[in-house]
Formats: C-alpha cells, structure tokens, sequence
C-alpha cells in the first residue's frame, strides 16, 4: 500500500513541479522542500517566491497539535482495546488519517507558512462542510482537488461539460484509490470506484434543477446530503478486505497491536 501510495504521489509530484518550476523565478530550497517535504500539489503557490503566507496564529498551532495527539491516541492506544477485528481496524484507520492528512500535515503547512511560504492545509474543516460540491471542491484533500482541476477538469469542463468532467475527476480519483486500497488488499476491486462514482452522481444530482429545488444547496437538508453521500457508503471505500489485510497488519508493525 505505501510503496503504491508514494509511487503515484511522487510521479504526480513531478508532473506539478516540472509545470510550473520555470514560469516563477525562485529559490533552489522551495522546489526541493515542495518535492520533499510538503504533501500538497500547489507547485505555483508553493515555489513563488513573491507570494507571502501570512504568520499563523498561536490557535492554529493548537488545534493542530490536538489533533495530532488524538491520532497518536486512537492509533496507537484505543485500537488496541476494541475486540471486534473490524472495528478495531477502523479505529486504527480513523487515528491514521487524523494524525496525517489532519494533524501532522497541517503542522507542516504552518511550519512552511511561518517561514513565508503559501502552504494551505491540506484538509480545510470539511466537517463543517454545508454542501457536498463545498465538502469535496473546497474542504477535503485539497491537495488533489489542485491536481485534479489542473491536469482533468480545467482542460476538459469546456469541451465535455462540467458535470462530465466533474464525473471524470471522481472516475480517476477512485481508479487511483482502488490501485492503492483494493490491489494491496488482493479484494474489493472496484468498490473505491464506485465510492467515488457514487460522489460524482451525487454532485451532479445537487447541481441540478431538482437539486435546487430540494435545497440541496444549502441548509440543512444541504448538510444531510453531504453527510450522507460522504460517509454513508464509506465502507466501499475502505472495505472489510482493506481493513483486515492491510490495516490491521500494519498496526502490528507499528506495536499499535
């Protein structure tokens, strides 16, 4: 699962970096820290040395800190308690993604922010998303959300439409989660896929005219559909297979177990 996860994300990395490395005059340390030591995929915003982050406050470094601790926490403490193998996966699972994607990587953006450098979080509060198109196009991963508005949507939302591309985002997104989840776990092929096709429909289904007249938009039937889409099928994502033949293994290397 690693050596697949990292293989994409640093082929993707160079692609991004190789775009836009010529087109801002810039220190030789932001390209290697953008390729090296930093999780998202906004190379531009990244390696312009005339763009300026401002100073994060001390609460930011709090917040990220905290939930840090809680991924350390469930990952390596509360997981270990839970008797059911499942669940425990999916504890183990949750303290994963808090303690990266959450913590340790918006730690980093203020790191890279401190020193001036336009580096945003990665995750932006999706919980408090109030639509899915907010919760999947402004708050979650962000990093390739940049990628893949740069490489699929932007050159293709005016020759195939917006909904067609959005649904091609979503294919590409959950082809890549299936390489990464599913083949590791030697099962489960083709459910990240349709976890993600799932999203594009959904999306589709907000923007369009019945969307608009079931407030799909907005409000709280607008979070509702959010949530919902989002976490209710989250099992074809990270299926039972992936959960009990990558997870669980790779909480006993790591003495989570």
């Amino acid at each position: 699962m690693w050596l697949l996860a990292m293989a994409i994300f640093a082929g993707l990395k160079w692609v991004t970096w190789r775009k836009v490395r010529g087109k801002f005059p810039h220190e030789a340390w932001r390209s290697i820290a953008y390729l090296l030591a930093w999780p998202g995929m906004d190379a531009e915003a990244f390696l312009d040395s005339n763009r300026r982050a401002v100073k994060p406050a001390s609460t930011e470094w709090v917040w990220a800190s905290a939930k840090t601790i809680v991924g350390i926490f469930l990952l390596w403490a509360l997981a270990r308690y839970v008797p059911q193998p499942l669940a425990k996966g999916w504890v183990a699972l949750f303290g994963l993604v808090l303690l990266l994607h959450f913590g340790s990587f918006h730690l980093l953006a203020l790191f890279w922010q401190s020193c001036g450098v336009v580096a945003q979080p990665i995750m932006a509060k999706p919980i408090v998303s109030k639509t899915l198109s907010e919760f999947w196009g402004k708050r979650w991963n962000l990093g390739f959300r940049q990628l893949a508005h740069d490489l699929i949507f932007h050159p293709l939302h005016k020759r195939i439409g917006v909904n067609a591309a959005s649904l091609l985002v979503f294919l590409v997104s959950g082809l890549i989660h299936d390489l990464v989840i599913s083949l590791p776990a030697r099962s489960g092929y083709g459910l990240p896929t349709a976890y993600f096709l799932l999203q594009g429909v959904g999306v589709s289904l907000e923007r369009s005219t019945v969307g608009r007249r079931l407030a799909l938009e907005r409000g709280t039937l607008g979070w509702v559909f959010m949530f919902a889409f989002t976490a209710g099928p989250a099992f074809w994502l990270f299926h039972p297979a992936f959960v009990l033949r990558v997870i669980l293994p790779f909480m006993k290397v790591i003495g989570g177990l």
